[in-house]
């Protein structure tokens, strides 16, 4: 029998073909979880392999276009090891190259989509989604293998989730605000469906201050073009004093367009760390103390939350209030890095989530801070 490394291309081709045949609709997930275990025990070597050859022509469509070395270095291999599989894989036809470097085939592309779904059992994805979503009781928890905080590809793939369950979720003359920050730009780089023309993109709160292409209306503007939508923009800073506050709330143009935010029926945000966004906000320094001895953890929406949810302080910032979030009917967080477990946890107790996409990194830091079973894959229980 052949091993991991000498796996001819007619076997090869025969695993991949078998592959796609399980990853159709027409089999569930139990159909697929009894071929795993068939193939775990009669070709143990087979999960190793799929799992590297995954990730290699994984990371060569989110790069577009990527050199051996490069790909190489990201994901932890050797060239060597590298050429004879991306050899392979061309002559399945799952990949082209070029002077540039390599790029994935139509084939190929279609063929990560077909696997997604094994690819997600046999990582154990679908065990740390489980137990996340019943512990918190949320409708559905999406987890991205990786950690974003490590590679921009993990961050890319948190934006397409999000623009996958976006589509999903929507609606026809849906409003939907979304918030600033790195993580929801990288869902606004993404391409939505373009049949949603009748919907608007609105920004959750104000965001002048911040970088340009992580303030709130340039991340509506942009998810709006991308889905085919209408936007409206919200033209104020993100931190008001007393009297800008009172004044800008009753001026006309303002007044309509948080009229229409507060009409939202999906809101899709991030969370951040408590003491990080403080100070990127430039808070006095008191401020940041109260914030501190509050015990807050997480920041979203403009408020700060503690251990249990509680809210310790909120920004006084024109757009979402905590009673339009209440009564929101669909809540999306996107979020990643396993730096941002406390933050996540902290705005899961609050209690308006519905659908939480996180990665790997998170998830897993999660389930250990909750003390929950560690996940394992079902293949290996």
């Amino acid at each position: 029998m052949c091993t991991r490394d000498e796996m001819s291309p007619e076997r090869s081709a025969a695993v991949l073909s078998t592959i796609q045949h399980y990853s159709s609709e027409e089999y569930g997930v139990k159909e697929m979880r009894e071929w795993l275990e068939i193939n775990r025990q009669l070709l143990p070597d087979l999960m190793e392999l799929l799992k590297k050859r995954y990730a290699i022509l994984h990371e060569i469509m989110m790069s577009d276009v990527i050199g051996r070395r490069t790909l190489a270095a990201s994901l932890q291999m050797t060239e060597r090891v590298l050429r004879a599989e991306t050899d392979l894989l061309k002559v399945q036809g799952l990949i082209e190259t070029e002077t540039a470097g390599m790029r994935i085939s139509e084939q190929g592309r279609k063929l990560l989509r077909q696997m997604e779904p094994l690819m997600r059992e046999i990582l154990g994805m679908r065990n740390l989604e489980e137990a996340i979503q019943q512990k918190f009781g949320l409708k559905q928890v999406i987890v991205i293998p990786g950690d974003s905080e490590q590679s921009p590809v993990v961050k890319q793939e948190l934006g397409r989730a999000a623009c996958d369950v976006l589509n999903r979720e929507m609606r026809h003359d849906d409003v939907i605000a979304v918030t600033g920050g790195s993580t929801l730009a990288a869902v606004a780089e993404q391409t939505g469906s373009t049949s949603h023309k009748g919907n608007w993109f609105v920004p959750a709160r104000g965001g002048l201050g911040e970088s340009l292409e992580y303030q709130a209306n340039t991340i509506a503007s942009k998810m709006a073009k991308q889905f085919g939508a209408q936007y409206r923009l919200l033209h104020v800073p993100d931190l008001l004093s007393e009297e800008a506050y009172q004044s800008l709330r009753y001026e006309p143009n303002i007044r309509d367009i948080l009229g229409l935010i507060r009409q939202a029926r999906i809101i899709l945000h991030g969370i951040g760390d408590a003491l990080v966004m403080a100070r990127r906000r430039r808070m006095e320094p008191a401020v940041i103390e109260q914030i501190q001895q509050g015990g807050a953890l997480a920041e979203a929406f403009g408020y700060y939350f503690d251990r249990e949810g509680r809210v310790v302080h909120k920004m006084l910032t024109l757009g979402l209030r905590l009673e339009d979030i209440s009564r929101t009917e669909v809540v999306i967080a996107v979020a990643g890095g396993k730096s941002k477990a406390d933050a996540i946890m902290s705005v899961l107790e609050f209690g308006h989530e519905d659908i939480l996409i996180i990665d790997e990194a998170a998830a897993a830091a999660i389930v250990q801070a909750c003390g929950l079973d560690e996940p394992k894959s079902r293949l290996e229980q």
